[in-house]
């Protein structure tokens, strides 16, 4: 298949075709270009609808359920299906329209190219024709005055009138046209040998020579579409695992829905830890029994309190309002200017009061890691002085030790916030115990521990930490056999034999032992505290090292030079039991790094 041999007659046909060809590929061309932007308009569509779904901060809460997990998740794999579409538009943009226009421009060039030549040897070839032309007509003319002179001459010589010397002139006329006329002859054969020849060639050689260009550059530009749409196919084809990936995604987004996980979430998030109101009690008309009437009208108390969510708490007023579990001021901000959660029921309080203790212990991990790099780096400076200088750290030193002692401060203040709040949920939950026989008081609870059967020290440091003797609630805490935070000697505070709940009845007692009936009776009988009394301190102690505790126990932290009360002394075991003066946060410390000096009432005792 070759135009030059099977179109050689048509060549203004081919012209015409690759023009066409040419114009084919810049409309395809056009076609993909405007593809790009429908995708990339379709991309930025998405984007910008993923942008508007996203959820607010305000909204941020809700978005704990599955239902709204999953929709974030999808809204992402929304998001990276948009960009996988950016992807395709930027790759056909770069491997296809580009190089369509480069193509489509250079095809017609070499197309005009091929054009201009073969109108050259069009040009050859009429050229050559005209020159036969001319030549056949000088040769007939030619040959038509050969043949009057011979007729003349042939007159001349019959005519006997004529003279010798005329018919020579006719003669001679004659032999001039007729050399003429062969002259031209010749002139024609040659012209038509060579004409013949040129259109022999031009036919032949040159004219299927420009057809064949032709054909190539038509052949590429089919080649060249053919190679363009594949490659878009396979711009397509690249993206579709992560587009399958994306896919998957919302799937699995969609799958991870759990209703039943959802209910629960709404219970944790809004359970308040309070306990229904108590039935209505039936209130006499007026004038009927004072008595009943009174005890009714407690109960009635009683219900519209815990309907309202908040207790009657007065009467403990030394544990710094515990009960309070509802605060008027929602404004009540902590020193470090976050909210303290009071206005939050015991469950969500304690909650919130957990998830700030975790940010703060992982913020104080984080400062401890960057002191102790620091420390090191001095470490590394103080050795080897060419490294560098040691007092270029010395200010971040500080820096990070005092950023330090603010976290520890506030981790201090929320822990303590976080145990009144678990006194809260625990007091709530006591309250809706059945009521006891003769008012009696439970039994005392027990250290938190591996081993609830672990013993005090000794009934008598119990008596002199209490400092009530053996009567009182001392005496109840020394007869049931455990202290706040006692531990057998010769155990560790880690161990968790020193625990922090021993409790005693909550009814307040006088100096000789008696209960203190000053406050309502019918406002005792609501509920029954029980708490520890305070230890009294045998001495004081200064702390040679500082100290970390390691959470797992009752143990304390300390630091350098810090001066703390001694409540036990060591048993043996290693371990003293001290208690800061302002914060009265008691725990245990190794009593290697401390110096203690005792009371000497504390030690003739």
């Amino acid at each position: 298949m070759n135009w030059g041999t099977e179109l050689w007659d048509q060549y203004e046909n081919l012209a015409a075709h690759t023009h066409k060809g040419i114009e084919f590929l810049d409309k395809y061309g056009n076609f993909v270009k405007e593809r790009c932007a429908i995708e990339l308009e379709y991309a930025g569509k998405l984007r910008r609808l993923v942008k508007n779904y996203q959820p607010k901060r305000k909204e941020e809460d809700e978005y704990q359920y599955t239902p709204c997990k999953a929709f974030r998740q999808l809204l992402q794999e929304l998001g990276d299906f948009a960009g996988q579409r950016e992807v395709v538009a930027e790759n056909l943009q770069s491997n296809v329209v580009r190089e369509l226009h480069l193509l489509a421009k250079e095809l017609r060039e070499e197309r005009k190219q091929h054009l201009n030549e073969g109108a050259r040897q069009t040009a050859i070839l009429n050229a050559a024709i005209g020159a036969l032309e001319r030549a056949r007509r000088t040769y007939e003319r030619a040959a038509r005055e050969s043949e009057r002179a011979l007729e003349a001459f042939q007159r001349a010589d019959a005519d006997l009138n004529l003279s010798r010397a005329e018919v020579e002139k006719q003669k001679a006329n004659m032999k001039l046209r007729s050399q003429a006329s062969e002259d031209a002859k010749q002139e024609y054969t040659d012209q038509l040998r060579k004409t013949n020849e040129a259109q022999r060639q031009h036919y032949e050689q040159r004219l299927p020579h420009v057809f064949k260009q032709l054909q190539d550059l038509d052949e590429k530009r089919i080649k060249n579409i053919k190679n363009f749409m594949l490659s878009s196919v396979d711009v397509e084809r690249k993206v579709f695992p992560i587009i399958m990936q994306c896919l998957e995604g919302m799937e699995q987004a969609a799958n991870n829905i759990n209703e039943k996980e959802d209910t629960q979430l709404v219970i944790d998030r809004y359970k308040s830890g309070f306990v229904p109101p108590e039935d209505f009690q039936f209130e006499p008309a007026a004038g009927g029994d004072t008595t009943d009437s009174s005890t009714n009208h407690h109960h009635h108390h009683n219900h519209l309190t815990a309907a309202r969510g908040t207790v009657s708490g007065n009467r403990i007023k030394k544990r710094g309002g515990l009960l309070s579990i509802f605060s008027s001021n929602k404004n009540n901000m902590s020193t470090d200017g976050k909210e303290d959660y009071s206005d939050l029921p015991p469950n969500q309080k304690k909650k919130k009061l957990q998830a700030k203790v975790h940010e703060l212990t992982k913020q104080v991990a984080q400062e401890q890691a960057a002191m102790e790099g620091l420390m090191k780096m001095k470490g590394v400076y103080e050795t080897n002085p060419t490294l560098g200088d040691p007092m270029t750290v010395e200010g971040q030193l500080n820096e990070c030790c005092d950023k330090l002692k603010k976290l520890r401060t506030q981790l201090r203040k929320f822990e303590e916030l976080l145990a009144d709040a678990n006194s809260q949920v625990s007091a709530t939950t006591l309250h809706t115990l059945p009521a006891r026989a003769n008012g009696a008081p439970p039994a005392p609870a027990t250290s938190i521990g591996s081993n609830s059967e672990s013993l005090s020290r000794s009934a008598s440091e119990s008596s002199v930490s209490t400092g009530t003797g053996a009567g009182g609630t001392g005496g109840g805490v020394g007869s049931g056999g455990v202290t706040a935070g006692g531990r057998t000697a010769g155990g560790s505070p880690e161990s968790g034999l020193g625990g922090e709940l021993a409790v005693a009845h909550a009814d307040h007692t006088n100096g000789d032992g008696d209960h203190d009936h000053d406050h309502d009776n019918d406002h005792e009988s609501d509920f029954d505290y029980y708490y520890e009394p305070d230890l009294q301190p045998l001495g004081y102690c200064m702390a040679l090292y500082a100290f970390e505790a390691n959470g797992t126990g009752s143990t304390m932290r300390m630091e350098c030079g810090e001066r703390l009360l001694v409540l036990e002394t060591d048993a043996g075991d290693g371990w003293t039991r001290v208690r800061r003066r302002h914060t009265r946060e008691e725990g245990f410390v190794p009593t290697t790094y401390i110096a203690t000096t005792l009371y000497a009432d504390a030690r003739d005792h």
